[in-house]
C-alpha cells in the first residue's frame, strides 16, 4: 500500500473527519502576564512543579515540565481519553507540523528540513544507522562522545564495511582553545573521511566545541572534494540546545541531533533532527512515516503511534524559551556557571575539568574532589538537599549544572556544601 493510501484509509485526508466544537485546534494561547512574567526570573521558576525542598543541579538530565508545557500535555492526553480516535483523527494531519514549525522558528531554519524524534538517541540511530558508505570510507569521531553515539556508528561501520577511527581534540579540557580543537580535527581527516560525528557538549567534561569554527574549517577540505566525498559534520547537540543563542546557520553543521527534554524542557520522550538538504541526502529512511507532507522532514519522522500528548506539546518548549529570551536565557545559564566554577577554583581541594570561558563550556561543571570519589560528593551533596550527579564515562567526575531555574544564592549554597569537604 502506497503512503497516500493509507492517509486515504485512516482518515486522515482533510475533511475525513467532521470537526466537533467541543474540540479546539486552535494553538492555546500563550500564559497571561499576570500568570506568567517571562522577564523575572522568580517568575520563570514559579512555572516549574519542582520541589523547593531541593537545589536542583541535575536537570539536565531530564526536564521538568513548566507551566505552558504541562497544561498542553494535559489538554492532548483529555482529548485522547475523552474520544481517542476523533481526537487522532482531527489532529494528525497537521498537528506536527505545528511543532517543526515552532522548532524551526527557535533555530532559524526551514521546518521542512526537521524530523520529529523521541530522543536523541533515537536521532542518532535515524541518522548514523542510515548513513550511505561505501567499503574503505571513513567515519572520524572522538574519545569525548556518548555510548550512543559510539554504538550507532559501531553498527553502521559493521554494515558497510566502513571504518571508524578516533581523535581526541584535546587533553586537558579545562585548557583547551579552539585552535587546539580545530588543528586536531584537520590534523585526523583523511582522504576516506566521509562523516565527522561530534557532540557539542561534552556531558563527560563540560567542554564545548566551537562547532561553528570546526565547520568554516571544513568548508574549505570540502571546496576541494566531490560531493560524494565531502566530510558531512554532525553533531549531538542535546546539551547545547537550550543554552546559546544560536542559529543553525551559525553552528554551521550538515545534521544537528538532540532530545528536547533536557536543557529545553520539552516534554519527556521528544527529540529532533535537523538537516540540510544535502546531507539528507546521504541517508535513507529506514521507519515509515505516518506524516502526510511529502518534504524531508516529513519522511523522516517516524511513524507509528506515539505518545503524542507529550509528541503535540513540544512546540510550548521552544515558544517558551523564545517568550524568556534566548538572549537571556544564554546570559543567564552563563552567568551562573561563571559564578560557580569562579568559586569552586578557589577550593584548593577542589579539581576543575570544565574551561572557565563560556565560549568553551555550557551548563555542565566537572569536577573532582581531593579524598572523595564522584559518588560520595554526590553524596555527600545529596543529603544537603542538593541534587546534582556523576558522570557515567570510564574517568567519571562530579557534575553540576545550573540552569534557568537556578539563582546565585543556590549555586553559592553547592559551592559551601562543596567547600565542607575541604
Amino acid at each position: 500500500m502506497q503512503r497516500r493510501d493509507f492517509f486515504r484509509r485512516t482518515g486522515v485526508a482533510l475533511g475525513a473527519v467532521p470537526v466537533l466544537g467541543t474540540i479546539s485546534l486552535a494553538p492555546p494561547p500563550a500564559p497571561t502576564a499576570s500568570s506568567f512574567d517571562p522577564t523575572d526570573w522568580a517568575s520563570v521558576r514559579d512555572q516549574f512543579p519542582l520541589t523547593r525542598s531541593r537545589i536542583h543541579l541535575a536537570s539536565f538530565l531530564l526536564a521538568s515540565h513548566p507551566q505552558p508545557v504541562a497544561e498542553a500535555i494535559e489538554r492532548h492526553r483529555r482529548g485522547f481519553d475523552e474520544d481517542p480516535a476523533t481526537y487522532w483523527y482531527e489532529h494528525v494531519g497537521w498537528a506536527e507540523r505545528a511543532q517543526r514549525a515552532a522548532i524551526g522558528e527557535y533555530l532559524h531554519a526551514d521546518p521542512h528540513h526537521i524530523a520529529l524524534t523521541d530522543s536523541t538517541t533515537m536521532g542518532l540511530g535515524l541518522i548514523y544507522g542510515t548513513l550511505k558508505l561505501r567499503p574503505g570510507q571513513e567515519i572520524l569521531t572522538t574519545p569525548h562522545d556518548h555510548y550512543s553515539t559510539e554504538t550507532a556508528l559501531r553498527y553502521r561501520a559493521e554494515r558497510t564495511g566502513a571504518t571508524v577511527r578516533r581523535v581526541a581534540l584535546y587533553d586537558d579540557p579545562a585548557q583547551t582553545s579552539v585552535d587546539e580543537v580545530v588543528a586536531r580535527m584537520l590534523g585526523a581527516i583523511t582522504d576516506r573521511t566521509r562523516v565527522l560525528a561530534v557532540t557539542w557538549v561534552h556531558s563527560s567534561t563540560g567542554v564545548k566545541l566551537p562547532i561553528g569554527a570546526m565547520a568554516q574549517a571544513l568548508a574549505e577540505v570540502n571546496a576541494r572534494r566531490d560531493e560524494a566525498d565531502r566530510v558531512l559534520l554532525c553533531a549531538d547537540a542535546v546539551h547545547g540546545l537550550g543554552i546559546d543563542d544560536v542559529t543553525v546557520d551559525d553552528l554551521g553543521c550538515d545534521f544537528l541531533m538532540a532530545g528536547t527534554h533536557k536543557w529545553m524542557f520539552g516534554p519527556r520522550g521528544t527529540g529532533l533532527i535537523w538537516g540540510r538538504p544535502h546531507a539528507w541526502a546521504a541517508v535513507d529512511p529506514v521507519i515509515p512515516t505516518f506524516s502526510s507532507g511529502i518534504d524531508i522532514g516529513s519522511r523522516f519522522t517516524p511513524g507509528g503511534f506515539h505518545s503524542f500528548e507529550h509528541r503535540w506539546a513540544v512546540g510550548e518548549a521552544f515558544r517558551f524559551h523564545l517568550a524568556i529570551g534566548k538572549d537571556r536565557i544564554q546570559e543567564r545559564i552563563h552567568g551562573l556557571n561563571t559564578l560557580a566554577k569562579e568559586a569552586l577554583a578557589e577550593l584548593p581541594h577542589v579539581h576543575l575539568h570544565t574551561p572557565m570561558s563560556p565560549s568553551l563550556s555550557g551548563g555542565i561543571i566537572c569536577f573532582e574532589v581531593d579524598g572523595y570519589t564522584p559518588h560520595q560528593v554526590v553524596r555527600h551533596l545529596h543529603d544537603r538537599g542538593i541534587i546534582a550527579s556523576v558522570s557515567p564515562y570510564r574517568v567519571s567526575y562530579a557534575r553540576l549544572a545550573p540552569s534557568l531555574i537556578n539563582n546565585d544564592d543556590e549555586v553559592l549554597r553547592a559551592v559551601a556544601a562543596i567547600a565542607a569537604l575541604g
